[in-house]
């Protein structure tokens, strides 16, 4: 019996994910820049996956939806308590701005925590990955390639093959 307690523990897991998501755009009309407040956003999205202090008072709330989701957002709380931004940062605006030579450090802070981390050892190289839908709605993957000291090398944009929305071959 414990298999199928654990096989039904991950098919309740997957629908709570898969239900979170669907509620974003709810939750996210709900809350309005220069009113809403942190408490407001933790009432709706819970707990953020980071906190970063943005040196001037103000802290950006990550809300992490890999590996599951397509979405990152990122809420900007300033130094008066208030919901000074609301942004899904996996948009092929900010991938533009994935550079070369950038830190990886960098790229975690502008694109949030990734759906995916594979180690190559033998080239030195690790591949992340971040999944999102390209406009109307095409599932994608965006990634990075890092060398040993984590400086971006390149960056690349695939089809999602691994999506439910995929409609190619598997």
């Amino acid at each position: 019996m414990p298999f199928f307690n654990r096989l039904a523990s991950s098919a309740a897991l997957a629908l709570v994910l898969l239900a979170a998501a669907g509620c974003d755009p709810q939750r996210i009309s709900e809350l309005e820049e220069g009113l809403s407040t942190e408490v407001d956003v933790r009432d709706r999205f819970g707990p953020p996956d980071q906190v970063w202090d943005e040196g001037n008072g103000s802290r950006t709330l990550e809300y992490n939806r890999q590996p599951a989701g397509q979405r990152n957002y990122m809420i900007t709380i300033g130094p008066d308590g208030k919901m000074s931004a609301l942004r899904q940062v996996l948009t092929p605006e900010n991938f533009a701005r994935i550079q070369a030579g950038m830190g990886m450090d960098e790229v975690r802070r502008r694109l949030g925590k990734p759906a995916k981390v594979t180690p190559y050892a033998l080239s030195g190289e690790t591949h992340y990955d971040w999944r999102f839908l390209e406009p109307p709605n095409t599932a994608m993957l965006f990634t990075v390639v890092t060398d040993r000291s984590l400086r971006v090398l390149r960056t690349q944009t695939t089809p999602d093959m691994a999506s439910p929305d995929h409609n190619g071959p598997r």
